[in-house]
């Protein structure tokens, strides 16, 4: 959804050469955040994450309008959140 107001963030659980080493294989163009904090909890504890991948697709105001492991129903869900963002300009 190049130029469109729409922004994909990823988690990932794995050691940090794995990560970038599916960066570089599958030409990924996101951020993406290590699932481990120092100190801290676990941003899949924090977001109750029960399995991988799990999707959550959020509106402009923060809800959540989608939270699954559907990618095809969850780029339905982001899709209609920028049509409704784009009718609102």
């Amino acid at each position: 959804m190049q130029n469109k107001p729409f922004v994909l963030v990823g988690v990932n659980s794995d050691t940090p050469a794995r990560a970038k080493e599916a960066i570089a294989k599958n030409n990924l163009n996101w951020r993406s955040f290590q699932n481990k904090r120092d100190g801290k909890p676990d941003i899949a504890e924090d977001w109750a994450v029960q399995g991988w991948p799990t999707i959550v697709v959020l509106d402009a105001d923060g809800k959540i309008r989608y939270r699954g492991h559907d990618g095809e129903q969850a780029t339905e869900v982001a899709r209609e959140q920028v049509a409704l963002l784009l009718a609102r300009k």
